[in-house]
This record gives C-alpha cells, sequence and structure tokens, in this order.
C-alpha cells in the first residue's frame, strides 16, 4: 500500500477547498476505495493523488520532449536533401 510522502502533504495543507474537491474528483483505481473505507484521511489520499499526478506530468513532459526531439531531427534531414 502506498503512503503519502510528507513533501505533498504539507502541499494538501495549502489547497483551498475547491482545488481539494477538484483533486479528488480526478482519483482514479483503489485510492477512492481506500479512502471511503478509512483505509485513508482525506489528506493521506490528497496526498498520494498529487503525487501521482506529479508522476505522470513528468512522464509527460519526457514524453513531449522526446517527440519534440525527434519531429526536430526528421526535419533537419528533410531540410538537408
Amino acid at each position: 500500500m502506498k503512503t503519502s510522502n510528507p513533501t505533498y502533504l504539507e502541499k494538501v495543507a495549502t489547497l483551498s477547498a475547491d482545488e481539494q474537491e477538484r483533486l479528488m474528483s480526478r482519483m482514479a483505481g483503489k485510492l477512492p476505495r481506500r479512502l471511503q473505507k478509512d483505509k485513508l484521511t482525506k489528506e493521506e489520499a490528497l496526498a498520494i493523488q498529487l503525487e501521482i499526478e506529479d508522476d505522470q506530468l513528468q512522464e509527460w513532459r519526457e514524453k513531449m520532449h522526446s517527440i519534440s526531439a525527434k519531429t526536430k531531427s526528421e526535419e533537419k534531414t528533410k531540410s538537408k536533401k
């Protein structure tokens, strides 16, 4: 079972009620069930969700960077012909 990172718990404390609600609406998988069954506090669940989203954002950025680099190299080879 994944536990919440203290750094993300601190970030959760700074979120407004509206931001927390939006974050909770994006929860998927086992996380909402663990929250519903009182295995996690609301703050812990939000911290885990923030961490998941940060990881996904980092992966997306890496993919976009590699796609961009690939596109640029293809354009360079086309312009040389």
